[in-house]
């Protein structure tokens, strides 16, 4: 992280970018960048390739585990796109007095999940009045339309155009195929902003080999004539299922989790997936323990560490007298 940083400040240093975040989600790091080149600048992509190099050289040095094996090309030229690492970009033009007087993003980043987990939250978004309510206003009302990349294409970038709601069954059709279809891009249709850039792309269909699941990165843009960030995080409370996890090899929910959560460190459990156990736990116990003394809620006399509960039966097992046995009474 500190080598990313590193190399992010001397490009704002030396103009290439304007300006520069870091983060990281799990083992994955993520550089956001702003900067007036344009998509696909080969400038600003070797930069992110080259940096992710250095990261990797100190990671190996460290012995870290994994290191750099999302990189599966040797020396892309150009746009790293297709080159590993997961790449969203979108550009505009920021004009006071446009339809943006003030320009509000988002940027989700996901690890160990296909780059089809965004499919339903922003499909939810951006044309569903259920979860955005904004989309009844006048600003959004002719709604928007969706990109959508056929990822299984490794040729070249396969992708149809739907609009929302006309072609809102159309859409859901393709993108229920998390595996196969993946948003790639959502455009305004009475504004014809871009609203979402996603790295739609599967990382074994280039390598043509299992290389880890694809840890995809999302930009949405927000408010005003796109949805607000509450219409649009609040499709992420279902915490739907997708394909990733261990080994990529099952499916299991999204969890939204803070900024610069890891997967797993020195401490294993110091992650928010085990605040859920610890809840399960603490019921249980409460269950256990509410039980008092009864059966099961303590261990056998025999198995108790205190050996005064053994002196206490003890001595009332000294006390247990035979009981004499009672003849039958003659019949009258």
């Amino acid at each position: 992280m500190a080598t990313v940083e590193g190399e992010v400040a001397k490009a704002i240093c030396n103009g290439l970018l304007i300006d520069g975040f870091i983060c990281h989600t799990g083992d994955d790091i993520a550089i956001v960048m702003t900067h007036t080149r344009g998509e696909g600048s080969s400038e600003v992509h070797q930069f992110a390739w080259k940096t992710f190099l250095a990261a990797t050289s100190v990671a190996k040095t460290s012995g870290l585990y994994g290191a750099g094996q999302d990189l599966l090309a040797d020396a892309p030229s150009g746009n790293i796109r297709g080159a590993g690492p997961g790449v969203a970009e979108l550009s505009f033009d920021h004009i006071l007095s446009g339809p943006r007087p003030a320009e509000s993003f988002m940027v989700f980043a996901a690890d160990k999940c296909g780059p089809g987990a965004y499919n339903l939250p922003l499909y939810l978004a951006f044309a569903d009045p259920m979860y955005c309510a904004g989309l009844m206003l006048p600003q959004m009302i002719k709604g928007f339309r969706f990109h959508v990349i056929d990822m299984d294409h490794t040729a070249g970038d396969s992708v149809i155009e739907l609009d929302a709601p006309a072609d809102s069954y159309p859409i859901a059709a393709l993108l229920r195929d998390n595996e196969r279809f993946g948003i790639d891009r959502i455009t305004s249709q009475a504004y014809g902003e871009v609203a979402v850039a996603v790295s739609a792309q599967r990382l074994h269909s280039i390598a043509g080999k299992y290389t880890g699941k694809d840890d995809p990165v999302a930009i949405v843009r927000n408010q005003g004539i796109f949805p607000a960030p509450e219409e649009i995080i609040s499709p992420f409370a279902k915490a739907h299922f997708v394909g990733g996890d261990a080994r990529g090899s099952h499916v299991m929910p999204l969890m939204p989790v803070p900024l610069n959560t890891p997967v797993t460190g020195t401490d294993f459990f110091d992650n928010p997936a085990w605040d859920e156990v610890r809840r399960c736990a603490q019921r249980k116990a409460i269950e256990m323990r509410s039980q008092g003394w009864s059966g099961a809620a303590m261990l056998p006399y025999s198995e108790l560490e205190y050996g005064g509960f053994r002196d206490t039966v003890s001595a009332l097992l000294k006390r247990f007298r035979l009981r004499e046995e009672r003849k039958p009474e003659a019949a009258e």
